[in-house]
Formats: structure tokens, C-alpha cells, sequence
């Protein structure tokens, strides 16, 4: 199939089709691949903008310069969140290659970006990235006061094996001051990462 052929089977209704031609632009990509996929997140086609996102996350780490640069500076938060998206989908897909200093980095400035949307997607993205985002997420939970980015933050946290988290997470369920919703989710959020803990030994 052609690259235009497979850019149209983005948006094909059958999923396994969808995914089939993902795999297929990242194999048979070409110097337009990634500028194309990253024009497609503003689509207002869901399926399609989802389906772009994918594949720009089965690409890889050359997706992730131009997916900070729209994630920085868009105007449009569609795109904004689809970027944070893409960067979560990269991790997820090479959880074998290290992630781009310069992705976490972007990642870390949209924590306080003004959408929820985008703020809840870039905390989550460094949840998938795990380890080597830790720090940048300990430190954005110690000093946010955005109850929505704080429970992002903490339910990014609960999924990385790692034991400083739960001395982070400990402190954040005991402090009277904290807000109480965001207490009860580091509580729960404990509970789930004492289980990951558990199995990673």
C-alpha cells in the first residue's frame, strides 16, 4: 500500500484495519510521515486524530521534537492534549529505548499548562515514561496546589515499582493540611502500589 493509501486507512472504521496501516506508516515511513501524522491532531474526526496519535506512538522517539514544539507552543489545546498523548503512546510503545530528555522536559512545562485536559494527559504521559521522570514528578506533587493535577500526579506515580514513592505518597495521605480527596487518592494509591511492589521483587 501507498503512504496516502495508509493514511486514509486511518480512518477506516474497522479497528484491526486502523492498527494494521499504524504499523505501517511507522515501517514504511517516509521525511513527510510525522509532519503529516502530527497535521492530523486537530482533527475533529476522533477516530482519526486517535488513530494519528498512535501511530506517531509506534514511530517513536523521532515523533517526540515536533510533538514538544505543538505541545509548547499551540494554541489549541485539541492539539496540546493530543501531543501529551502521543509523547504517553512513545513510552508505551519502546519501553526498551530511553525516553527524550527533551520530551520529559516538555512534559514537565505542561504540567502547568492552563487546560486540565492537558496538564491530567502531560502527568499521566510521565507516569508511562516511569523511572527516569520520578523526580520530575515528586516535584510537581510537592508543589502544585491544583487538587486535579495533584490526583494526575499521584495516580501517575502508583504505577512506577519504585520504594521512594511510597515514603512521597505516605507523607502526602498524613498531611492534615492536604486536601481531603487528594489525601483519600494517595491512600488508595498506596494499597495499588504496595501490590506493584510486591510482584517486582
Amino acid at each position: 500500500m501507498t503512504i496516502d493509501s495508509l493514511f486514509e486507512q486511518l480512518k477506516h472504521p474497522n479497528p484491526n484495519l486502523r492498527e494494521r496501516a499504524m504499523y505501517e506508516l511507522a515501517e514504511q515511513r517516509d521525511d513527510q510521515t510525522i509532519p503529516r501524522l502530527v497535521s492530523l491532531l486537530d482533527q475533529e474526526d476522533v477516530t482519526y486524530r486517535r488513530a494519528a496519535v498512535k501511530a506517531l506512538g509506534f514511530i517513536g522517539s523521532d515523533s517526540v521534537p515536533p510533538l514538544v514544539e505543538l505541545l509548547l507552543n499551540s494554541d489549541d489545546a485539541v492539539i496540546r492534549s493530543s501531543c501529551a498523548k502521543a509523547l504517553a503512546q512513545v513510552a508505551y510503545n519502546h519501553p526498551e529505548d530511553p525516553f527524550p530528555e527533551v520530551g520529559m522536559q516538555g512534559l514537565k512545562t505542561a504540567l502547568n499548562d492552563p487546560n486540565p485536559v492537558v496538564h491530567i494527559a502531560s502527568a499521566m504521559a510521565l507516569g508511562e515514561i516511569g523511572g527516569p521522570a520520578l523526580d520530575i514528578l515528586i516535584e510537581a506533587l510537592k508543589t502544585t496546589d491544583n487538587e486535579a493535577l495533584s490526583i494526575a500526579l499521584v495516580n501517575a506515580l502508583s504505577s512506577i515499582a519504585d520504594e521512594r514513592i511510597v515514603v512521597e505518597l505516605s507523607a502526602l495521605a498524613n498531611n492534615e493540611s492536604a486536601d481531603s480527596y487528594v489525601r483519600e487518592s494517595a491512600i488508595s494509591a498506596l494499597s495499588r502500589l504496595e501490590m506493584i511492589l510486591q510482584y517486582s521483587k
